[in-house]
This record gives C-alpha cells, sequence and structure tokens, in this order.
C-alpha cells in the first residue's frame, strides 16, 4: 500500500485527512509533538480500514531535528502533507516577539526546514507527492492577522517555487488554500456559516486534488473568486478597510 506522512497529526484537519486516506487504502505515519495523543487515532485508523498506521514525534520549531525524524520513518513516505500551523494571537504579537516569532516560526520556517529534507528525498527518488496547507490570509495583509498571514504568504511562495523545481523530477507538490475552517483553532472566532468548511471538506478535496494531481486548489472553491475581488482593491482603499 502506498504510504501518506502527516505532518501535524494532532489536528482536526489532520485528523480528517488521515481517515480520508486511510479510508482509501493508505497506511498513514502519523507525526506530532505529542505522540501519546495518538494513539487513539492510530488504533482507530488500523482496526477501522484494516491499514498500517504508526506514530512520530515531530516538533515544527525544533529545526535540527527534522533530519533525524525523517530518517527515522520505518518506510518513507509516498505522500508527504504538512498540516501544522499556529494562529496565535496578532494583537499579542505585535508588542511580544515570543509570540509572533512561533506564529512566523510555526507556519514558515519550520514548514520549510522539514519540506526541504522532503522533497530532496522524493527527488533522488524520482517520484512522491507534497501537500501544503497555507491559507486565503497569506494572499493579502490584514490588520486582522499579517503575522500569521504574512508567514502563510511566505509559505505559499514556497509551495510554488518548489513545484516549479520539482516538476523536472517528477514530484508533484499541491498548495492548498483554505478559508475559514472549523476547528479547534478557530473555535474561539465567529465564523460565517456559508464561507466556513467542515475539515471533512478539506480532506476531501485534499485527496481528490492528490489524485487529480492539481497544483493550487481553494477550500470552500468560492475562496478562489473571494481573494480574486480583495486583491484587485486599490491600496489606497484598502488601506482604510477594518478587515
Amino acid at each position: 500500500m502506498p504510504t501518506v506522512l502527516i505532518l501535524g497529526a494532532g489536528s482536526d484537519m489532520a485528523v480528517a485527512i488521515a481517515r480520508q486516506f486511510a479510508g482509501n487504502k493508505y497506511d498513514i505515519q502519523l507525526a506530532a509533538r505529542n505522540v501519546s495523543a495518538l494513539s487513539a487515532l492510530e488504533q482507530d485508523l488500523r482496526i477501522r480500514y484494516q491499514v498500517q498506521a504508526s506514530s512520530y514525534a515531530f516538533d515544527a520549531t525544533d529545526f535540527n531535528s527534522h533530519g533525524a525524524f525523517y530518517n527515522s520513518l520505518t518506510a518513507k513516505p509516498d505522500i508527504t502533507i504538512a498540516v501544522f500551523g499556529y494562529l496565535g494571537s496578532q494583537e499579542k504579537g505585535q508588542t511580544d516577539w515570543q509570540e509572533a516569532s512561533r506564529i512566523l516560526h510555526t507556519n514558515y520556517t519550520g514548514a520549510v526546514s522539514v519540506l526541504n529534507i522532503v522533497a530532496e528525498d522524493y527527488a533522488s527518488r524520482g517520484t512522491g507527492t507534497i501537500v501544503g496547507i497555507s491559507s486565503v490570509a497569506g494572499e493579502r495583509g490584514r490588520q486582522s492577522n499579517y503575522l500569521y498571514g504574512s508567514a502563510k504568504a511566505g509559505f505559499t511562495a514556497y509551495l510554488s517555487g518548489l513545484r516549479n523545481r520539482l516538476f523536472h523530477k517528477g514530484v508533484h507538490v499541491l498548495s492548498v488554500q483554505p478559508g475559514f475552517v472549523y476547528t479547534r483553532m478557530t473555535e474561539n472566532l465567529k465564523l460565517p456559516p456559508l464561507l466556513t468548511a467542515q475539515p471533512q471538506d478539506v480532506a476531501t478535496d485534499i485527496y481528490k486534488a492528490v489524485k487529480a494531481k492539481k497544483n493550487v486548489i481553494y477550500t470552500k472553491w468560492f475562496w478562489r473568486y473571494i481573494m480574486l475581488i480583495i486583491k484587485s482593491i486599490p491600496e489606497f482603499i484598502f488601506k482604510k478597510l477594518k478587515l
């Protein structure tokens, strides 16, 4: 069976992705900081879907450990999905560098660090798929979340460049741009129901996009057009808006 590595496997979105791929007979490698918290999901995947499942310790911000982590995998994955992220507090991050640093390093630096390692392995093998979950927040800076948004903007650009480079090596790179999603990370936010996806919506879209070898997807689909409108607003008008 092909194998999927899920980085940041403790999130609601990651759980949905793991079940989506396991339901289609992929073996699953779960990676997160708190390995013990993954045991119930690991057992559920094995029993419910009759696939192999394993768990590994992974910390996105412990950059020096990423090489050893990837080498410790019992089998190198066919698909790697970077799900981890940290929304953080924009207001706190404006005056607290520790908060700002955590937002930036979790959403950008940590992703680049581990995916560089995965990319080298896939390039040498001439096969593989990398999926990066970025965000529409990275498509234009807004006062409400520009620390998170700037990190995701960097990650989106990284994935684009990685796709350009690895295409010539036979490796597929998929950028995922979710809008609002109901998860524990957003549970304290008032989200508009019509514009907000469920984790399973994201999981289904990712699976279909991987199979179809798409380059960039938005979840929900209409966020592509919402962001097109937002990006088209002239800066002299945009800077006056409260978004």
